[in-house]
């Protein structure tokens, strides 16, 4: 997206798994977890649910023309978000997986200096809070917006537009970063947010850089 875009940004929301940090052992847990709780559901090996969900997420990828969350592919095949994610928040340990990047932080701490910055993500809120922590991230975020606000997974029109409404911004005042252009980027997009794709942490650190090169000027 042109520099422009970026002018007049008041406040910025970030997705967290894939954004903030990337683990792809952790994201490979947190697959094993849901494969998990669909074996017990299905009464098969672990193994066939894994098949299982990667078929189902292509076949609604397909029909969908659009990248499909785990949370829907596990509502697809008959679960229950709310009962995956206490399976998330009772099993997983990201304290065991996760390394705090100082670059990360310091990125952080400039960009609050100037933005109110927010987490949307569809992690529960006891596992969001917990990574958030041990990464060093707490004291940069004013909200943290999880799935069981509604029990809504990305993309959802509703909660996009009560964020907007509690932050209190209008759309293009907005940036809206994530990993996954789908789930995390297309909706606010589509609502006139601005957007920034970010699938690594050396693209996250371009964040600041991008933003400083933008000004209210250029946009008029």
């Amino acid at each position: 997206m042109p520099t422009t875009a970026y002018a007049d940004i008041h406040g910025i929301v970030f997705d967290l798994d894939g954004t903030l940090y990337v683990n792809d052992a952790f994201a490979s847990l947190i697959q094993d977890a849901a494969a998990n709780y669909i074996a017990g559901l299905r009464a098969i090996s672990p193994a066939e649910a894994r098949q299982l969900i990667d078929g189902t997420r292509r076949r609604l990828s397909e029909e969908s023309g659009t990248i499909q969350t785990l949370s829907a592919v596990c509502t697809e095949l008959g679960g229950s978000v709310r009962e995956l994610h206490v399976i998330f928040a009772e099993k997983l340990r990201p304290e065991a997986w996760l390394v705090r990047d100082e670059r990360v932080v310091h990125l952080l701490a400039k960009l609050s200096e100037k933005y109110p910055l927010y987490i949307y993500t569809n992690n529960n809120r006891a596992l969001a809070t917990r990574i958030v922590s041990y990464l060093g991230l707490s004291d940069f975020f004013r909200r943290i917006f999880a799935i069981d606000d509604n029990w809504l997974p990305k993309p959802d029109e509703q909660m996009l537009t009560r964020i907007l409404s509690e932050i209190g911004l209008a759309p293009a005042e907005v940036l809206f970063v994530g990993d996954r252009y789908d789930v995390d980027l297309r909706v606010p997009e589509q609502f006139g947010c601005p957007v920034y794709l970010s699938q690594s942490v050396e693209q996250l650190l371009r964040l600041e850089e991008l933003l400083n090169s933008a000004t209210p000027s250029e946009s008029k």
